[in-house]
């Protein structure tokens, strides 16, 4: 088990190498220059000797492969720098929009498996039954749907019941605030954005847990016991469970990795101001270190929470770290 984590947690160094290569090019490759964008905001000419006195300000007149050495050694430390719009330290930035983010993807998943679990497990007991079929449409129901367009569908939704039921329309608060503080308004404003991503989060894992609840079923063990009349107690058996539920594990944190980031349209739609929207903002201002900040943020969370999995992964099933 020790050798096992250990080379899972070295594989991060290189993962965590390469994609802050490919997120330093990829952003340089992206038309455009924030100084150019920062002059000219006004509407106004701009003199190229200020373009330059701004590129030399935020050190983008450096060579190349030391602006990529330093944005490296800063994200080591933790050190994301200075947001070359705002001037303010992205740390900040980044900390006033987390908590937001934060509570919709868990709240999500949270929701997500809520539902997926419970009806995954019941479309397979219930297998090609009217049980099933009606949750196998829920589920694909789930997947095919844009989250934009279900995000503005239930906005709207809300919009007629309550203005049908009270005479006056109500939406959702867009100012945040923690949950302690007001857990009303808190919720009252994550509740629905949360509702939404989680039910689409939901489909994929339903759609899993009944797959791995079906193969678990097949297996010799249990076809026996069905054939003794003891399926009732072989199901409940921790062993059973146990391997219905190793993919659906994986899944979720998988998807929880995806949520941090992934909250982009969710929260356009809303008009949330999270991670999902400050990236936004970040590539429309030509903000580089924001932007490569933001994506090495859900990068290293997606690769620590993969870790985590991985490493649950092969405490529950000693196959995989012999493998």
């Amino acid at each position: 088990m020790g050798r096992y984590v250990i080379k899972r947690v070295l594989l991060v160094i290189p993962t965590l190498l390469g994609a802050a290569a490919l997120v330093f090019v990829l952003m340089r490759l992206i038309p455009g220059d924030v100084c150019v964008v920062r002059l000219g905001s006004s509407g106004g000419t701009f003199d190229p000797k200020a373009v330059a006195l701004c590129h030399a300000e935020l050190g983008m007149d450096r060579p190349i492969l030391v602006q990529f050495l330093d944005f490296v050694w800063g994200f080591l430390r933790l050190d994301f720098g200075t947001s070359m719009w705002s001037g303010a330290p992205v740390t900040s930035e980044i900390w006033a929009r987390l908590p937001i983010s934060l509570e919709i993807a868990i709240l999500a998943t949270v929701i997500a498996i809520a539902i997926a679990i419970p009806l995954g497990a019941i479309s397979a007991i219930k297998q090609n039954t009217w049980i099933d079929f009606v949750v196998r449409v829920f589920a694909v129901g789930g997947i095919a749907t844009p989250s934009f367009w279900l995000g503005i569908m239930s906005l709207i939704l809300v919009l007629n019941i309550s203005s049908a039921t009270t005479g006056r329309p109500w939406l959702p608060p867009i100012d945040y605030v923690p949950l302690w503080q007001d857990p009303i308004r808190n919720l009252s404003m994550v509740l629905l954005p949360a509702i939404t991503v989680g039910y689409r989060y939901s489909a994929v894992t339903m759609r899993l847990t009944r797959s791995a609840m079906l193969e678990v079923m097949r297996e010799d063990y249990i076809r026996t016991a069905r054939a003794k009349g003891l399926l009732e107690q072989i199901i409940i058996n921790r062993h059973a469970l146990k391997n219905a539920l190793l993919p659906v594990v994986t899944l979720i944190g998988i998807e929880f990795a995806f949520l941090i980031g992934g909250l982009v349209i969710t929260e356009q739609v809303f008009n949330l101001n999270g991670i999902g929207r400050l990236l936004v903002q970040a590539v429309q201002n030509q903000d580089n270190v924001l932007a490569q900040a933001l994506v090495m943020l859900i990068v290293a969370v997606f690769v620590f929470t993969n870790l985590v999995v991985d490493v649950l992964y092969a405490w529950l099933d000693p196959r995989i770290r012999y493998s």
